[in-house]
């Protein structure tokens, strides 16, 4: 007898719902990054942040992240472990980063971090009932 659940319709939701939001959220990095690219004062600078980082190499620094969070939302709909498995890296990555963006855009970045602790319950609990359905 397999110790496998059955895998469930609802799960096979969650996993979508990770997969869309790692793509919406690749987004949001992707334009926050572009933006601060294009215009070095789209944000602000605090000068006593802990991590001293200059407002052009966050914009890079998002704008890369985003596009690879963005593709690897796609990765998730394939199905594959190793797609899970970087889905979940990727956003541990992005939280990471949002947290560290807070002085920055405050709302924006505690919105991405709450997006990617979905993201993470979706692909842990859920990830293979996407494939199974």
């Amino acid at each position: 007898m397999s110790m496998e659940k059955e895998p469930s319709y609802a799960g096979a939701g969650w996993a979508t719902f990770a997969g869309l939001m790692m793509i919406m959220l690749g987004i949001f990095h992707a334009i926050g990054g572009l933006a601060q690219v294009v215009d070095p004062d789209a944000y602000v600078v605090t000068e006593d942040y802990v991590f001293k980082v200059s407002s052009d190499a966050w914009g890079w620094i998002h704008l890369i992240g985003g596009i690879i969070v963005f593709f690897a939302g796609f990765a998730v709909f394939r199905g594959a472990v190793w797609g899970r498995t970087v889905g979940v890296i990727i956003a541990i990555l992005s939280a990471a980063a949002a947290f560290a963006w807070l002085p920055y855009a405050p709302v924006s970045a505690i919105a991405i971090i709450a997006i990617d602790i979905t993201v993470i319950w979706a692909l842990t609990a859920h990830g293979r009932d996407v494939t199974s359905m």
